[in-house]
């Protein structure tokens, strides 16, 4: 059976300008930003937001350990068929 497989515009950071080059430099940290925000690219303060619900989600207070939050991260990217 094929798979459709959607295409989803992005910028790169080597074509990033304005705004976005400031937030690939604070998410890549000296590299290339990670996929699932660079997928964001058309809409840079996305990127942030989306940046910041994570760090809120894995760091933030919580009654879950940062070892259960992982692997609830990583039971989902699995069902979903993400490798990340």
């Amino acid at each position: 059976m094929k798979k459709k497989v959607a295409e989803i515009v992005t910028i790169s950071p080597e074509e990033a300008e304005g705004e976005l080059v400031a937030v690939y430099a604070r998410l890549g940290r000296g590299r290339a930003p990670a996929n699932i925000y660079q997928v964001q690219s058309l809409h840079p303060a996305s990127i942030a937001a989306h940046a910041e619900l994570y760090r809120t989600v894995m760091f933030g207070p919580s009654p879950l350990s940062r070892a259960q939050r992982e692997l609830i991260a990583t039971v989902v990217s699995e069902a979903n068929g993400c490798h990340y």
